[in-house]
C-alpha cells in the first residue's frame, strides 16, 4: 500500500501547488495573459469558477480558492487514512488541523521551488523565458526588501540565498513547535 499511498499523495500534493499558485498569482497581480498562467487558471477553472460565484473574494485573497486548497489537503489526509485502514475511517476534528497545517507547509514548499526554478531560470535564460517573468512577479515583492538592506555583492544577488535561509529557519522552528508530525506532512 506504499506505493499506492505515494502516488495519490503526489497527485494531491501536485495539484495543491496548482490551486496555491492561483492565489499566489492573483494576490500578487501577475500576469494572467501569460502561458503559465493560463495553464494555472484552466487548471483550476472547473472547480473554482462555480465557487467563486458562492463564496466572494477578500480584498485580493480570493477565499473559494482558498478554501478548495484547503480542502483539497482535508481530503487528502482522509483518503490516505481510507488506504491505510482498507476503507474504514471516523472523521475527527484531527483531519481539519492536519489540512490547515498541510496548507501551510505546501505554501512554503511552493516558494521554495519557485524560488529554486527562478535561481535556475536566471542563470541559463536571461529573462526571455515567460515563466520567469511569470515567477519574477510572483517573488520580486518579497525579495525587493532583502535587497534593500542586503544590495547585491560583486554581481552576486544574495537576496534569494536570505529568503531560502529564513525559509528553512520557519520550517525547522515549525517542527519544533508542531513536533515531528511536520516533517511528515
Amino acid at each position: 500500500m506504499n506505493s499506492m499511498s505515494f502516488l495519490i499523495s503526489t497527485f494531491f500534493d501536485l495539484y495543491i501547488m496548482v490551486v496555491i499558485l492561483r492565489i499566489w498569482l492573483q494576490a500578487a497581480r501577475a500576469d494572467f495573459y501569460n502561458p503559465f498562467s493560463q495553464f494555472i487558471v484552466k487548471a483550476t477553472q472547473p472547480v473554482i469558477g462555480p465557487l467563486r460565484r458562492v463564496i466572494p473574494s477578500v480584498g485580493n485573497l480570493d477565499l473559494a480558492t482558498v478554501l478548495f486548497a484547503y480542502v483539497l489537503c482535508v481530503l487528502k489526509f482522509v483518503v490516505l487514512i481510507l488506504i491505510a485502514s482498507n476503507g474504514s475511517v471516523s472523521f475527527s476534528m484531527d483531519f481539519l488541523f492536519l489540512g490547515a497545517l498541510s496548507l501551510v507547509k505546501a505554501a512554503g514548499g511552493l516558494l521554495f521551488w519557485v524560488l529554486l526554478i527562478r535561481a535556475i531560470l536566471s542563470w541559463v535564460s536571461q529573462g526571455r523565458s515567460p515563466i520567469e517573468y511569470v515567477f519574477h512577479q510572483l517573488t520580486e515583492p518579497m525579495l525587493a526588501p532583502i535587497r534593500r538592506v542586503i544590495p547585491a555583492m560583486g554581481g552576486f544577488d544574495l537576496s534569494v540565498l536570505v529568503l531560502f535561509i529564513a525559509l528553512q529557519f520557519a520550517n525547522i522552528l515549525l517542527g519544533d513547535l508542531i513536533g515531528p508530525m511536520w516533517f511528515r506532512l
